[in-house]
């Protein structure tokens, strides 16, 4: 970050970078600087030392428990907490369901919801996707049927991720069949150990299981723990999901994983040399350094216009993002050169590389790779991001 900082907001960087140097655990870092997989504990212990501190959520009003900055405070804590290696923020509670309960919640939810996502002690997933309703999320089909004070759950949801770990999932259900798809749907709050829930897992091809699909077979709800008005869930979901493709965006992810390609091309070598001298990565690694730039711009822009709640310029925020992030992955395979070919699912496990301290952590680069491919697609893909461009932004 290049920018013409005030005197305050260099003071506060200088705070950030202090936190965390004294309160990141090191294998915490370390796990997340070289690719490795996060366990539930990890993300735990990182949100409680933040929430210790008064900063477990950043991007909320102070009134609830959140840190009340502005637009330049939340980018600035992001990308230096990315930078010195931090894992993410769970989004699930902090910036999904947390900011549509601030704007559209019942006294009751904000009361008894919000303080347990700012203390880590509920742990949230999201339940928007199903088996055939992705990229047409208005075409969702799990049903929920009043019964009195409560409503019964039917119906599967599909790449729920880190839903193995959940108390709650926020879940968009139909609640008036008869009505055209996108009005007869309700966003409700649903305890994940309810009877009726069954949570199973998803493995992925390099073994992980981050992503989930959750059963929900005659689950009771009440009728309190709907958001808002009966039907009136796909406006609570868009609202949701300038949020999350916000998220996505991931500016702090990417300049750590920019250290991370500069790092890579010092140690390879190409036949003449560091790859860090070959003119052409120069000149990549340069162009992806503008685009970074470019995007932080964008943030900035779109943050100060909306005043934090996102209007449909979070669609182009996740175009670019996510490919910005797919590009440097790229980079990060091209620069580990052959090391990052072959694929070692020990590697993603830290308890598996105590005999092999010195083994290279290019070969993470192709489980990171492949992971990066996912971020064209969720969170809304390109083609319907570009679909919301045209519509929202352009007027076609």
């Amino acid at each position: 970050m290049n920018l013409n900082w005030t005197p305050k907001e260099r003071a506060f960087r200088d705070a950030v970078r202090a936190f965390v140097a004294e309160k990141l655990p090191a294998d915490i870092r370390d796990k997340v600087v070289r690719h490795q997989r996060l366990d539930k504990d990890d993300y735990v212990r990182w949100h409680l030392a933040l929430f210790e501190q008064g900063w477990g959520a950043p991007n909320w009003p102070a009134e609830h428990g959140g840190t009340g900055w502005n637009a330049m405070e939340r980018l600035i804590f992001e990308v230096e907490t990315y930078k010195a290696g931090a894992p993410r923020l769970l989004p699930f509670g902090l910036t999904m369901i947390g900011p549509v309960l601030l704007k559209y919640g019942s006294d009751d939810q904000k009361a008894r919801l919000l303080p347990r996502i700012v203390a880590m002690q509920d742990w949230w997933c999201q339940g928007y996707s199903e088996p055939g309703s992705g990229s047409d999320l208005a075409s969702l089909t799990t049903r929920a049927e009043r019964d009195g004070d409560h409503y019964i759950v039917n119906g599967q949801k599909t790449w729920t991720t880190l839903a193995q770990y959940a108390d709650w999932m926020f879940c968009l259900v139909r609640t008036d069949p008869q009505a055209k798809k996108q009005s007869g749907i309700s966003m409700l709050l649903i305890d994940m150990r309810a009877p009726g829930v069954t949570v199973r897992p998803i493995t992925t091809l390099d073994g992980g299981h981050d992503i989930n699909e959750v059963w929900l077979e005659n689950v009771r709800v009440p009728v309190a723990d709907r958001v808002g008005e009966e039907n009136q869930g796909w406006t609570y979901a868009k609202y949701l999901l300038g949020h999350e493709r916000t998220g996505i965006a991931g500016l702090g992810h990417c300049y750590r994983e920019l250290e991370v390609l500069k790092s890579l091309c010092r140690h390879h070598q190409t036949g003449d040399g560091a790859v860090a001298d070959d003119v052409r990565m120069k000149d990549k690694i340069a162009q992806v350094e503008i685009d970074i730039a470019a995007l932080e711009m964008l943030l900035l822009r779109v943050a100060a216009a909306h005043d934090g709640a996102p209007g449909p310029e979070a669609s182009i925020l996740k175009i670019r993002g996510s490919e910005i992030q797919q590009q440097l992955a790229r980079l990060q395979m091209e620069a580990a050169g052959p090391e990052a070919w072959a694929y070692d699912p020990r590697w993603m496990t830290a308890d598996e590389t105590h005999d092999a301290p010195d083994r290279d952590p290019a070969f993470a680069m192709g489980a990171g790779y492949l992971d990066m491919r996912k971020t064209t697609i969720y969170g809304g893909s390109t083609e319907v991001q570009k679909n919301i461009i045209a519509r929202m932004l352009l007027g076609l």
